[in-house]
């Protein structure tokens, strides 16, 4: 089970990462799933893949519920818009990153989570049902919204701040 743990932990980072959209915090979040998994183990009819998921998730869940901040205002995208001028040594491609990733902020945790499970870790439909325990049309449903809400984001005007 270590060897295959040590395998998924890339992949539970990212989806981590995904749903924290800080790098500090899915540290925290990823290490708190292996440290679960560690104690409590795996039960036998179950994916250890899935169930890494399910829990990191679930752990988010538990924070994001506990502490309703968890976005800072660091965090908040509506205040990192790309000044140009002070992005200047940026590449074209990192500063369409930073718009991936401020628009991904701003989906809803379900449809960020499912988009996330689908796209970044590759996960079927089906998988990805599991690991969020809804239906798959729900998760179909959810990633249909999401990736209009991103086209959506995307396409909008990229305001920089006055002045620049």
């Amino acid at each position: 089970m270590h060897t295959e743990l040590l395998e998924l932990l890339p992949g539970l980072r990212r989806y981590a990462y995904s749903l924290c959209g800080s790098a500090d915090d899915a540290d925290d979040l990823c290490q708190g799933a292996v440290e679960r998994i560690l104690a409590k183990g795996v039960p036998e009819d179950v994916v250890l893949a899935k169930w890494a998921f399910r829990i990191c998730r679930n752990l988010w869940i538990d924070q994001y519920r506990a502490t309703r901040t968890r976005q800072q205002a660091v965090d908040n995208p509506l205040l990192q818009d790309v000044n140009i001028s002070e992005d200047s040594h940026r590449t074209e491609h990192e500063i369409q990153l930073t718009q991936v990733h401020s628009a991904m902020q701003q989906l809803g945790e379900e449809q960020r989570s499912a988009l996330s499970l689908v796209t970044l870790q590759s996960m079927s439909y089906k998988d990805a049902a599991e690991v969020l325990e809804v239906p798959v049309g729900t998760v179909m449903s959810r990633i249909a919204r999401a990736r209009a809400n991103l086209i959506k984001s995307l396409n909008a005007p990229q305001t920089l701040v006055p002045g620049h």
